[in-house]
């Protein structure tokens, strides 16, 4: 298993685009897979934020995970943010979610950053897992989700 950014593999972008695209749509009901791709194109900038790091068995891309500015809209004081963190459902529960999750974590903190924060709607036991801390919950979108943080040591 290996973990890279992004930007030395963009050819896998579009992919990424399409999985992101089914898993969180709900999220952003008058977004288009194509506006998606667009916004993801930015991933591929030279700059620290916002970065994806893909997740690759061989070569099979079985994830991603990325840091970004903002990543909802009620809350844009709030940054950096850990988004998008993905594994394609047969490669799940092999802990690849969770070396995904460290690397960004210490990517962000290799950047300077003394806490990252995130939101999800049904992976609390996860994160929490991983040391991070439940803010509160709140309706996004017509969803419950649950925003929190962890502080990078």
């Amino acid at each position: 298993m290996e973990i890279i950014d992004l930007r030395e593999e963009p050819e896998h972008l579009k992919t990424l685009a399409k999985w992101h695209h089914a898993q969180w749509s709900y999220l952003h009901p008058d977004a288009s897979l194509n506006f998606r791709i667009k916004k993801m194109q930015a991933y591929l900038n030279e700059q620290i934020i916002p970065s994806t790091f893909i997740c690759k068995i061989g070569q099979q891309l079985v994830g991603s995970a990325a840091i970004v500015e903002d990543d909802m809209q009620t809350h844009p004081s709030i940054t950096p943010w850990l988004a998008a963190l993905f594994v394609t459902p047969e490669f799940r529960k092999r802990g690849i979610g969770e070396q995904l999750v460290r690397h960004v974590m210490q990517y962000a903190k290799g950047s300077g950053f003394n806490t990252l924060h995130l939101f999800t709607d049904h992976q609390q036991n996860f994160y929490t897992r991983l040391g991070w801390s439940r803010l509160y919950d709140e309706n996004y979108h017509n969803c419950q989700v649950t925003l929190m943080n962890i502080k990078l040591e």
